[in-house]
């Protein structure tokens, strides 16, 4: 699969100066929707996005991207949120679709049930971009704007390799995300290419998942296989779910599976929750783990030393891809792609972006002096 250069500067700043200025909130919908651009006369919205919650910080910073990326555009766009609910998610495409969308981008909350969702849209001859979350199981995807989902797991897991010290029998626990989210899936992929070796070898030492020991000597899983490591491991995205987990866990841990421990977390929301859960027990003496979407709690949780990492994803970069990819449509142009995804019923067209690994030694590099976040957010920079 085929990888790419994040988009230079000046690109970025020519796809902004395109689209760029005032977005309001629509007080009709509340926290579950805004619009963004100008009205188009008659009210028509050329582009829909339906983001799946504003409970989670990722999607609260997509939305502000997506904001600043839209000012001043020729075309109009609203943005929905469908609250971690299918149903709603389903209404929303409905609503876009009654305001005359030329464009869907959506990230859905459940890749399969969001089907049906997009199977009205292509009814209507509109096209449909999956953002950031692949839509299984139809053939009503267009395109698909995504970082590199199994290079997230790649890294996260090779920086548990790189950080967990010497030694063979370290305990190792893992952690996943929705099975309804199929990233969750390619997550824990890449994840388990690269510890595998080391769970074969006895570096590390399964804690937490019986299915997962029972498989440790297959460098390839199917499916299936994962799907039955992610039934034992999941934590649906739920930072009070991976905190119970954890507990558990580690309630039912003799000593030898305490000591120094390497965590596999699967994004930066679920780690704050295991590590405060794993800080606080005498018997873990350190602990790594890793974390994904560089939320602002969890890079203060770096610099204080509570988190060891986070995969950064720069939402910049994938609001202007899925917004040029928009702009190339409704121009009539074709869309650049760098690879493609095997949905379960068409390989989907896909453009990918590359994904950074943030630790203390480089968080002012990469999130402060990059410009995505200020250094006043933080204490102790």
């Amino acid at each position: 699969m085929k990888k790419f250069k994040v988009m230079s500067a000046l690109l970025v700043a020519m796809l902004m100066a395109f689209l760029v200025v005032g977005c309001s909130n629509d007080n009709a919908s509340s926290s579950e929707g805004s619009d963004s651009g100008k009205k188009a006369k008659g009210g028509k919205v050329n582009v829909g996005i339906v983001l799946p919650t504003k409970d989670e910080p990722r999607w609260v910073q997509d939305e502000t991207r997506f904001k600043d990326a839209l000012k001043d555009s020729d075309y109009t766009t609203e943005i929905l949120f469908s609250q971690g609910s299918s149903a709603k998610e389903k209404e929303n495409v409905e609503t876009l679709i009654s305001k005359g969308i030329d464009v869907l981008i959506i990230a859905p909350h459940d890749g399969a049930a969001a089907g049906a969702a997009v199977e009205s849209a292509k009814k209507d001859k509109i096209t449909v971009i999956a953002y950031d979350r692949l839509i299984t199981d139809t053939d009503a995807v267009d395109y698909y704007v995504t970082f590199d989902s199994v290079a997230v797991g790649e890294a996260q897991g090779q920086y548990l390799i790189d950080h967990a010290g010497d030694g063979k029998g370290i305990p190792l626990y893992l952690y996943a995300g929705a099975a309804s989210d199929n990233n969750a899936f390619l997550f824990f992929e890449g994840a388990w290419k690269v510890l595998q070796p080391k769970i074969a070898d006895g570096t590390f030492v399964i804690s937490n998942s019986s299915e997962a020991e029972g498989l440790k000597d297959k460098a390839e899983l199917s499916r299936d296989e994962l799907g039955k490591i992610l039934g034992q491991v999941t934590t649906n995205w739920d930072p009070n779910e991976a905190k119970n987990k954890a507990q558990t866990h580690l309630t039912a841990a003799s000593k030898d599976k305490k000591g120094d421990v390497v965590i596999l977390a699967p994004n930066d929301g679920t780690s704050r929750a295991i590590a405060d859960v794993f800080g606080s027990d005498p018997d873990v003496s350190k602990y790594v783990i890793t974390g994904q979407d560089a939320e602002k709690a969890s890079i203060q949780y770096i610099i204080d030393g509570k988190q060891s990492m986070t995969v950064f994803k720069d939402v910049r970069t994938l609001v202007s891809d899925a917004m040029g990819m928009a702009i190339d449509i409704l121009d009539g142009n074709t869309p650049e792609t760098t690879g493609s995804y095997e949905n379960g019923s068409k390989e989907v067209p896909a453009k990918q972006t590359d994904v950074i690994v943030v630790e203390q030694e480089n968080v002012k590099g990469e999130l402060i002096d990059s410009g995505y976040y200020e250094e006043s957010d933080f204490s102790g920079l």
